[in-house]
């Protein structure tokens, strides 16, 4: 199913909006160390979806914070997601050559420079949280921010769900145990970059903060119940990369758990789910909305 001209434009304009944001931020390659720079540069400039800036500033409109404050939490997000995606990348973990259409950071480098790159584009997220001088200068606020993307991505939100998902690997799952695992590995940063806006607005009514997390809860999950599909019956060529790579380490996922339609229509659920979420939200909300039809229907 294609996507929407307006799903299009909204993802468009804030692909655009966050690329030099991080090309400012990420260190130059000419600066020593020059090879680890270069890759850093490789691992977060190439071809993204960048959903989870898109998400940030999308919550932004919806809660009325100027979007040159939220570049610096948008960008923050996005390290930690290109992070994980270089680490998961090695042998160790997920062991694969392609990503986003090239080859994989320890593939296009080498794996010692992988783990430094990872490392250095987690700890420049959070020096961006707090050195951003256009961001929100309330300490608490910083804070917050701080908290939500460090706890989104540790063991209780992403690195925790990579941990479940490397021991699942020759095991059966239940369905719940898989939403689980989802939840933290994919669904925590996606929650996050929803509620960075949030905490943008220290005195945004909790009635609104909390619409705002079940909308990104019920979101996140169903990204990753569409990621699992497509790596089931995707094309790699837009795709970006290998598919049948969950089968192939004999790992467990949405569908083939429950079967393709019914991961189907567990994702048109929660695209639903999060669609209710923002009832009590007018039209500056509304691309919170055409992100959820976005998140069903994509085909990378």
């Amino acid at each position: 199913m294609s996507l929407a001209p307006s799903a299009m434009e909204i993802v468009a304009h804030y692909q655009a909006r966050i690329q030099p944001v991080l090309e400012r931020w990420l260190p130059p390659s000419t600066d020593v160390p020059a090879r680890l720079h270069e890759a850093m540069r490789y691992s977060v400039l190439g071809a993204g979806k960048r959903v989870r800036p898109v998400l940030c500033y999308a919550a932004g409109v919806a809660v009325g914070v100027p979007l040159t404050e939220l570049d610096g939490p948008a960008a923050a997000v996005e390290l930690i997601h290109a992070y994980s995606l270089v680490h998961d990348d090695l042998p160790a973990m997920d062991d694969d050559d392609m990503r986003r259409g090239r080859p994989t950071t320890h593939r296009a480098f080498d794996e010692a420079t992988a783990i430094l790159t990872g490392d250095a584009l987690q700890v420049l997220a959070f020096q961006i949280l707090t050195d951003d001088q256009a961001m929100n200068p309330d300490p608490a606020s910083r804070l917050a921010m701080i908290r939500l993307l460090a706890t989104a991505s540790g063991t209780y939100g992403m690195a925790g769900g990579q941990a479940i998902d490397l021991a699942a690997a020759g095991r059966q799952l239940t369905l719940s145990e898989v939403e689980e695992m989802h939840a933290r590995k994919t669904g925590a940063l996606l929650v996050a970059s929803v509620m960075l806006a949030a905490a943008a607005r220290p005195a945004l009514a909790p009635g609104r903060r909390e619409s705002l997390h079940r909308y990104s809860r019920a979101l996140g999950l169903a990204f990753q119940i569409v990621d699992d599909l497509l790596d089931v019956e995707g094309d790699p060529a837009v795709v970006g990369k290998a598919v049948g790579a969950d089968a192939l380490h004999d790992k467990p996922n949405y569908p083939s758990i429950a079967g393709v339609e019914a991961a189907r229509a567990r994702a048109r659920s929660l695209m639903a789910e999060a669609l209710s979420a923002l009832e009590g939200f007018g039209p500056e909300a509304d691309e919170l909305r055409t992100l959820a039809r976005f998140v069903i229907e994509r085909t990378q």
